[in-house]
């Protein structure tokens, strides 16, 4: 089986030849740049510099002979954008390693603090303290004033929206249609891995973003005629969005990836009814025009906690694959949701706890956690390999290994 036959044959609930593995294939199944260069290190690889694909949580570019070593099967769409030096500038990590950064989203100083401005305004819309390993969001466009004609424009005052990772601006402009498709095809003509495309399309994310977290969930509860207008402003951005994503790399790519948080440590954001209210009949939208137009694709949703009663609408909706599946969470013991949602949702995730166990376990603690949770998730197919999140900055590169090494098993 190559890569790509691998993941898809998981994806439609086939057994493969062995569990495909997901490493960097998206921003939430990669690696800090600060743990990446101790992981090279310790491998024995050639020194070279780290590039820092996500600026916003400090992700590394897993570079070709990592991914060989752990065996991994997929690949992110962004890898085929900013490969030329020009694309890159000098920065350090926050622990004194060396890094690139891209050039388009190099933070500054600013008291001490390290800052991303946005481009039109030079506002701080995200802030890194002294001692802080990742930016967190500092300006929430609509927290004083609403403006819904200005949606679309506000999105580049925005942390998540405005800093962007590979392509970033490079398929901005009259020429990025083409230039677009013309790394997309170039990648699958390089690569028999399955090709990941992130598109986002977060809706109660995007709320929060805008507003704050807690006035969106008071506009939700208080203003639901407000908020769905809201929310329909935003899918008119994102169908539009998604109709050009389709035209110029859906030939191109395997997977397209939704993004949103719909969980917490103890369970959904939302209840299931305030779910099917005003974000079911939207993501069944965009699901549906997905599979309409470019029904090879398969559908997956980056969405965190503990969402096990907003499954079944998920499904109903038409998701694929969810991913990180964050098994420490209230609901999502693994072995209940493979028993009642694993013939119809595949897991891209919950192969290993990054909350306690990647950590702070010692490798050969890892090894067995690793196998167990691989005997739950295998059998009849409908499983991807990846920790629970990214590999954060605190993992030893010998507990990454003992990790990739069990996944790669049998």
């Amino acid at each position: 089986m190559t890569s790509r036959d691998r993941v898809l044959a998981a994806l439609n609930h086939r057994e493969p030849d062995r569990i495909p593995i997901d490493l960097s294939g998206h921003r939430s199944s990669g690696i800090a740049a600060m743990a990446y260069a101790r992981l090279r290190e310790y491998l024995g690889l050639p020194k070279r510099p780290v590039r820092v694909y996500d600026p916003l949580q400090q992700l590394a570019i897993v570079d070709e002979d990592v991914l060989q070593r752990f065996r991994v099967d997929t690949i992110e769409l962004g890898r085929a954008f900013a490969q030329e030096d020009r694309y890159w500038t000098d920065w350090v990590l926050p622990d004194g390693t060396p890094c690139l950064m891209p050039v388009w989203a190099k933070p500054e100083r600013d008291n001490g603090d390290w800052v991303l401005r946005s481009k039109s305004r030079r506002q701080v819309v995200a802030r890194m303290p002294a001692k802080v390993w990742y930016f967190e969001q500092a300006s929430f466009p609509f927290l004083e004033h609403e403006d819904l004609d200005r949606l679309e424009a506000e999105l580049a005052e925005c942390m998540w929206t405005a800093v962007a990772s590979p392509p970033g601006p490079i398929t901005a402009g009259p020429q990025g249609e083409t230039v677009a498709a013309d790394a997309a095809r170039k990648l699958r003509q390089q690569t028999d891995r399955a090709i990941i495309g992130l598109f986002g399309g977060n809706l109660l994310e995007m709320g929060q973003w805008f507003y704050r977290n807690d006035n969106f969930f008071m506009l939700l509860a208080a203003e639901p005629q407000q908020a769905h207008r809201f929310l329909d402003k935003l899918m008119e951005i994102h169908l539009r969005n998604l109709d050009v994503f389709l035209r110029t790399v859906a030939p191109h790519i395997d997977v397209i990836l939704f993004g949103d948080d719909l969980g917490m440590q103890t369970g959904p954001q939302v209840s299931p009814a305030m779910y099917r209210e005003f974000f079911k009949p939207r993501e069944r939208l965009l699901w549906q025009t997905v599979k309409q137009r470019a029904p090879h694709l398969k559908i997956q949703l980056h969405c965190c906690g503990g969402v096990r009663e907003l499954l079944p609408d998920l499904i109903d909706a038409g998701l694929d694959a969810i991913n990180p599946v964050q098994i420490n969470c209230s609901g999502m013991d693994p072995a209940g949701l493979k028993r009642d949602f694993g013939s119809r949702l595949a897991f891209w995730g919950g192969g290993c706890d990054t909350r306690q166990v990647l950590n702070k376990g010692a490798p050969a603690q890892i090894r067995e956690h690793v196998r167990r949770l691989k005997d739950i998730w295998r059998p009849g197919g409908g499983f991807v390999f990846q920790q629970v999140h990214n590999i954060l900055a605190d993992v030893p590169p010998q507990n990454v290994v003992a990790m990739f090494d069990a996944a790669n098993e049998g």
